[in-house]
């Protein structure tokens, strides 16, 4: 690695600099750029050939000149300085402390691209977290060490949802399981903490989410990374990976089980594609870079438990598809490398019902691992299929009483339209604050169920029925 400093910038374009005349440098090599009037930027290296360097800025290039600048590559990657006390702590999208607090006193430096994890070593996600949100806790079940992204769109609460997430998710413990949701005190099984990395966001919004933890109580469990959509494209980038390596040292070497919530990720991949198109590079799909599935994948694939370590590390990625559009580049590559989507609908949304989280399009894939006797209760898996399948009867009921009427349905149909109707209104709306148990949601489910006839009911067992069902 090189130590030397050149003053021969060629040319310098958006974020980049070009740099001619050097040797020995590597990729992602920071460097420290010194301007004419003697003021420091800090950058990285993006690309490295042979006499030529292109250099990222994490600062504006305002005021940069292509005479009179010196670069001076440091030999070493970007290390962020990570500890236990950064908790109930709020910094910027480069890691720089913006909640008057002091600077942290690292424990130790890490590289925030992070380390390949053996798949060897990988456990198989199969624990619940309760989010308290009923359609996310019964229907798509989160599990830990799993990631679930929330696909949303513009104008829809999923900065509500993620700031409700991040204040209410808990790993449910032994205990809880068999009090069945009563008062069990402390858990039991390993410290929990919230990681939470917002990306290009308004300066309201980021507002609103620092008052949500800090008049919640919630911030003393977390650790909050803030980019405004004033703040330097190339910071954004960093962004999420800043938050991922605090989580993995929470996680890995603290014990803590992390949830990641990152938002928003369509901002992060506009800042892809406006780096690659001051790189000049040959532009995929809808003009973002070809790698961005691999680059995608760098930050998602840094979520799940290793064997031998108590902590684990969940993920909620959130992204806003551009038009309502599930085949856009963003949905769809992320959609290839998670496992699963929660998805939130204009509709639901447009009737006034919060979190607007529609059963049909969202998807859990892991779910099945953390539900059941021992994880939750024994009827949970067979009421998510149950109260889907219902519901997407009841929409089609909906539909067809539009063109035909009401009253041309048998008493069967009308039995899933009022059921419809009551599931909108009771399980899937509730309050911001409104923090639900597994259990409540689950009686509410066959609260609802008992609207439809018994002989519909053909995804929960008998047994369950005639245990849980309220008596008429």
């Amino acid at each position: 690695m090189s130590l030397s400093a050149y003053k021969t910038v060629k040319s310098i374009s958006g974020p980049l600099l070009m740099v001619e005349g050097v040797n020995d440098v590597a990729y992602d090599e920071l460097c420290d750029i010194t301007l004419p009037n003697g003021e420091h930027r800090v950058g990285k290296v993006l690309e490295s050939r042979k006499g030529l360097a292109i250099v990222q800025l994490f600062e504006p290039s305002q005021g940069l000149k292509t005479e009179g600048t010196t670069v001076r590559f440091l030999g070493r990657t970007f290390q962020f300085g990570v500890s236990e006390d950064m908790l109930g702590r709020i910094f910027s999208g480069s890691g720089e402390p913006i909640d008057g607090g002091p600077k942290i006193l690292p424990e130790k430096r890490v590289d925030i691209n992070g380390y390949p994890i053996n798949p060897a070593s990988r456990e198989f996600p199969d624990d619940f977290i309760q989010t308290g949100i009923s359609t996310i806790d019964v229907l798509n079940t989160l599990v830990r060490g799993q990631k679930l992204p929330i696909f949303s769109g513009a104008g829809l609460p999923h900065s509500k949802l993620a700031a409700q997430i991040a204040r209410q998710a808990r790993v449910l413990t032994k205990k809880d399981v068999e009090s069945q949701g009563a008062e069990v005190g402390e858990e039991e099984d390993g410290k929990f903490a919230v990681v939470f990395a917002a990306m290009g966001v308004t300066f309201e919004e980021a507002q609103f989410f620092q008052q949500e933890f800090e008049k919640t109580g919630a911030l003393t469990r977390a650790v909050l990374f803030l980019n405004t959509a004033d703040n330097p494209v190339v910071e954004r980038i960093a962004t999420p990976r800043l938050a991922l390596t605090v989580a993995e040292y929470l996680a890995y070497e603290k014990d803590y089980h992390v949830t990641v919530i990152l938002t928003d990720m369509t901002n992060y991949c506009e800042a892809l594609r406006e780096v690659s198109a001051a790189r000049k590079e040959v532009p995929g799909r809808r003009g973002y870079p070809g790698y961005m599935y691999t680059d995608l994948a760098t930050i998602y694939e840094r979520a799940g438990r290793i064997r031998g370590r108590k902590g684990s590390i969940t993920q909620i990625p959130i992204l806003t598809m551009p038009e309502d559009d599930v085949t856009h580049p963003i949905p769809d590559l992320t959609g290839y490398i998670t496992e699963g989507q929660i998805r939130q609908d204009r509709s639901l949304h447009q009737k006034g019902i919060y979190p607007p989280v529609i059963p049909m399009g969202s998807l859990s894939r892991l779910k099945g691992k953390a539900q059941g006797e021992g994880k939750t209760r024994e009827d949970h898996s067979g009421m998510d299929a149950q109260l889907t399948a219902c519901y997407a009867r009841g929409v089609e009921v909906r539909e067809l009483a539009v063109i035909l009427g009401e009253s041309s349905l048998n008493e069967t149909d009308k039995a899933y339209l009022a059921f419809a109707s009551a599931f909108e209104t009771e399980f899937i709306k509730q309050g911001e604050q409104e923090n639900r148990s597994i259990y409540d949601s689950l009686r509410i489910g066959w609260k609802l169920l008992s609207l439809v006839p018994r002989s519909e009911l053909k995804r929960v067992k008998s047994a369950h029925i005639d245990k849980y069902m309220p008596k008429k």
